[in-house]
């Protein structure tokens, strides 16, 4: 298993932590735990959205 897919298993697994969080009661005190949770989520699938966006660029560019 690569990196690239443990991370990916790590954004889904928090987001549906989060989500889970969430919704079972949204006026308790886990509800800041979920946004922490949801943030990280957001960042590492951020992650893969620039990773992407840098490997597709031509080798040219990179010598800037």
């Amino acid at each position: 298993m690569n990196w690239v897919r443990t991370f990916q298993v790590a954004a889904a697994a928090l987001a549906v932590v989060a989500a889970y969080l969430l919704f079972t009661d949204p006026r308790s005190d886990y509800l800041f735990a979920a946004a922490i949770l949801m943030i990280c989520s957001l960042f590492l699938s951020y992650r893969f959205h620039l990773k992407q966006r840098i490997d597709s660029r031509p080798a040219d560019e990179e010598q800037d």
